[in-house]
């Protein structure tokens, strides 16, 4: 939608909204007031129990892997124990307020924008939607985050303690700590923490009223321009409704800042062990505080620089290319801002941020019901995917891994400059990539990964070797009785390819422990035990954990990777004594 042309057009576009929105924000109010006090319950009590209810265990696992693992010296675990002592007991607190908190905005916040949403284009009967929304589906939303957060206590936390006690230490040393610097580095955080709180809280404030003012000043100039966020007719309720609650954005800077200047001064503990030397530690407890004044003059585009002083505090001092790209002095990009229309009058496709996540569990399913039916993921994978962590990684990490590797060899074979989702049309390229840092975390080592596959350039048979490595890696005894692949003749290939396949199921471990992983992974793993049953004819109970026999076969592979290819090349043979369907090995040409 064109903007309007003229001041006339423009006011007469925001009488006309106004009340609009004001009538929206109004219903929204009423049905927030209205379900707040069921939400808060819910999301209050379900948090509280399963934060108090797992932290006795929380208490004894984590003494029993730090304790346990060979990763740390004696010196270092001593250290852990005594630090983790106050993280523990400090858990349960700060656990169950936040719980209040997020409780009470999401019981009054939520009926209100789904209010908003209800007048998004392509719905039809919106007057029924703006009445009924944000009622029963904010129910159904508290209950989808309880789960989300028994995910993250319960299966996240107990993946990233066993990765903590089972792995090794690198490079045959384990981590120790110089105990002489201790007493020192902690003395220095403490002073840290007690002169960067008060002085930075005092900044914080001076500065809230010209952020205050100023991001008023610029959302009703793009209110009455029809600008920025007020372009777009849908958005207009979210951006008058954002004029409204900037004074708490401003708060929670204010706190925001208040709280990390803790974060901030304590950092010199850190500076005082690496440096070896108190005296940087007091250093960069004056240079904080130019650094919080510096950067908050970049972000409200006030004038560079910093009345306090900014004295060395490293004992090597970085290059000044290293420096110009760490210094939050604003760039000259920030000095000329281009025009805020022009960029939003261009056609631009910016993908959603589950947009990757949806394919991939849309990929999982494919996959895995394709695996289901060639007998590669049997009823016990999935068994032992719900029940045990140790066990069942071939689903849990094994099948997701699988399709990232496909999507990445699909987009190397199509000479993407993204990655390429399932639909072969959608690409998620630097460009259109959500601009979160979550994504970055895992989006650019993936682009990374499809790069080093390119630069392989492998074979067919090197890819179902590849393929086999990635889905069977958790379970070492299927893998190494598997006739999946040939194995490269090549050591070297062979480690080329085992490290792509463990640097690839480390990403995927690392995703999987997220939030809404694991839910909507459980959902996709539905469809597949619905395709087990029909394989069964029904035969086999749901909760049966009989193992079954997994084909020694290419098909599965082949079929993926080239169906018209395998097709031409196979050719079956009936069944053996023990019942097992062997076909020939598939030649590679």
């Amino acid at each position: 939608m064109e903007p309007p042309r003229g001041f006339w057009a423009s006011l007469w576009n925001f009488i006309f909204f106004l009340p609009f929105f004001i009538g929206l924000l109004i219903l929204g109010f009423i049905k927030g007031i209205i379900m707040f006090p069921v939400i808060f319950l819910i999301i209050t009590v379900a948090i509280s129990v399963i934060i108090l209810g797992l932290w006795p265990i929380h208490c004894f696992y984590t003494y029993y892997c730090i304790l346990s693992t060979k990763q740390f010296g004696p010196a270092l675990k001593l250290i852990l124990s005594i630090c983790i002592a106050a993280v523990l007991i400090s858990w349960p607190p700060i656990g169950i307020a936040c719980s209040l908190l997020f409780g009470a905005a999401y019981g009054l916040l939520a009926p209100i924008f789904a209010t908003f949403q209800a007048v998004n284009e392509g719905k039809t009967n919106k007057f029924y939607h703006c009445i009924c929304d944000g009622t029963w589906s904010a129910i159904k939303g508290s209950f989808t985050i309880i789960r989300d957060v028994l995910d993250v206590c319960y299966h996240s936390y107990f993946s990233i303690m066993d990765d903590i006690r089972r792995q090794g230490p690198p490079e045959g040393k384990y981590y120790e700590i110089r105990l002489l610097y201790v007493p020192l580095a902690l003395i220095a955080g403490i002073l840290g923490s007690i002169v960067d709180l008060p002085v930075i809280s005092v900044i914080a404030l001076c500065k809230s009223p010209y952020m205050l003012f100023k991001g008023w000043h610029r959302l009703f100039h793009d209110c009455i321009g029809r600008e920025g966020p007020f372009l777009e007719t849908i958005c207009v309720p979210f951006a008058g409704f954002a004029i409204l609650l900037w004074p708490l954005a401003v708060v929670g800077a204010v706190l925001g800042s208040i709280v990390s200047s803790i974060f901030l001064g304590a950092y010199a503990a850190v500076i005082v062990y690496q440096e070896s030397s108190f005296w940087f530690g007091l250093c960069y407890i004056i240079a904080s505080l130019s650094i919080y004044d510096e950067y908050s003059n970049d972000v409200l585009d006030l004038p560079e620089g910093s009345c306090y002083p900014r004295p060395r505090y490293r004992k090597k001092a970085p290059s000044r290319t290293t420096s110009r790209s760490i210094s939050f002095s604003r760039p000259s990009s920030f000095k000329n801002p281009p025009a805020r229309t022009s960029s939003l009058n261009a056609p631009m496709l910016e993908l959603k941020p589950l947009e990757l996540a949806d394919a991939l569990f849309k990929e999982c399913q494919r996959h895995g019901e394709v695996m289901a039916l060639e007998g590669i993921i049997t009823l016990k994978d999935i068994e032992d995917a719900k029940s045990k962590r140790d066990r069942g990684r071939v689903i849990s990490v094994g099948l997701p891994a699988y399709c990232l590797l496909q999507t990445l060899l699909r987009s190397t074979k199509a000479n993407s400059t993204g990655i390429l989702l399932g639909d072969n049309v959608t690409e998620i390229t630097s460009s259109n990539r959500p601009k979160d840092t979550f994504f970055d975390w895992f989006l650019n080592p993936l682009l990374i990964i499809k790069d080093q596959i390119k630069a392989s350039n492998l074979s067919e048979a090197e890819e179902q070797y590849l393929g086999k490595l990635v889905l069977l890696s958790g379970d070492p005894a299927r893998l190494k009785n598997s006739n999946i692949g040939p194995e490269p003749e090549s050591e070297l290939r062979r480690a080329e390819l085992d490290a792509l396949a463990r640097r690839l199921q480390g990403i995927t471990k690392s995703i999987s422990r997220y939030p809404t992983f694991r839910r909507r992974f459980e959902s996709s793993m539905k469809n597949i035990l619905e395709e087990l049953a029909k394989k069964n004819g029904g035969g086999e109970k749901s909760g049966s954990t009989e193992p079954q026999t997994v084909p020694r076969s290419k098909s599965m592979f082949a079929r993926i990777f080239s169906q018209k290819s395998f097709k031409s090349r196979t050719n079956g043979e009936g069944p053996d004594q023990k019942g097992e369907t062997c076909e020939r090995d598939v030649e590679i040409a």
